[in-house]
């Protein structure tokens, strides 16, 4: 298996502009928010499942997951969390294994956004967290998805907290400013991570 960076960061911290920066410089993105949806695309064994247990009301008329009800069922019971996880974790880890072991790049960038919340961190050789302030997370948050402040604030509370996140991180990108102004960081550390992967080849 390769060298494996996990980046995560909280919700509007900007971890696909990192992501993207890092994909730029030819190193193969690992995205744990697409293998989640691939694995309950139309046709999947787990969409069926889903279906079985909650009813067509969890599909669109394009019958796909109808995602946004599905939060507020899980958002609700804790039970069913429990079960919608025991459901699709598996799945998820099997995908990206199997990614994992396709890989080109010296080192791979793993990116979770649930990395703290799902206690993934031994799973992956270093932490990259991208952080940002609270108020910076909720005033991006608000203008990408159209919502409220205390929605967003709602959002923020349901995840880890920065503090948390941080001591997790092997490594951090302050992310606060223009998009173009952590690029310096992703290429100080791409070279880092390329002399880490090949000690660990070695």
């Amino acid at each position: 298996m390769p060298y494996t960076v996990a980046l995560t960061g909280g919700i509007g911290s900007g971890k696909s502009t990192i992501a993207n920066g890092f994909a730029a410089l030819g190193v193969d993105i690992i995205d744990a928010d697409v293998i989640a949806r691939e694995v309950v695309e139309p046709g999947t064994p787990a969409l069926a499942e889903i279906v079985a247990r909650y009813g067509q009301s969890l599909l669109t008329e394009q019958g796909t997951l109808f995602r946004a009800h599905l939060r507020e069922i899980i958002f609700q019971s804790p039970e069913e969390k429990g079960w919608l996880n025991a459901l699709l974790h598996p799945l998820i880890n099997a995908r990206t294994q199997q990614l994992k072991a396709q890989a080109c790049s010296p080192y791979v960038l793993w990116v979770v956004p649930l990395l703290i919340e799902n206690q993934l961190q031994h799973q992956a050789d270093r932490v990259l967290v991208v952080d940002v302030d609270e108020a910076t997370q909720i005033k991006r948050t608000q203008l990408r998805d159209n919502i409220s402040p205390e929605q967003a604030q709602r959002i923020l509370a349901a995840q880890a907290t920065r503090q948390q996140r941080l001591e997790s991180a092997d490594d951090i990108i302050n992310n606060s400013g223009a998009p173009e102004d952590a690029l310096p960081q992703v290429a100080e550390l791409h070279q880092r991570y390329l002399a880490l992967a090949a000690t660990k080849q070695d």
